[in-house]
């Protein structure tokens, strides 16, 4: 019983981690505006609109003209099946 019970229990914190990983992008560019939540980098020639939010970790000052790294993550807010 003992081995079973550690067998699910490396089964479940594998199943949490595996699941916790999502891939990380970046962008580079001058910012182009700031606007309370979102800044807009010039990457080539797109113009990127990436959000922010109180827990964003920023270094240094936002602002137009600065060039920045920016680290995302892409995540679904909805899903609708038809």
């Amino acid at each position: 019983m003992k081995r079973f019970a550690l067998a699910a229990l490396i089964l479940l914190l594998a199943g949490n981690a595996l699941a916790a990983q999502t891939r990380t992008y970046q962008v580079t560019g001058p910012i182009l505006e700031v606007k309370g939540d979102m800044v807009i980098v010039q990457k080539d020639k797109e113009k990127w609109e990436i959000a922010i939010d109180k827990e964003t970790q920023v270094k240094g000052n936002l602002k137009p003209g600065a060039k920045v790294t920016i680290q995302y993550q892409m995540k679904a807010k909805s899903v609708d099946v038809k």
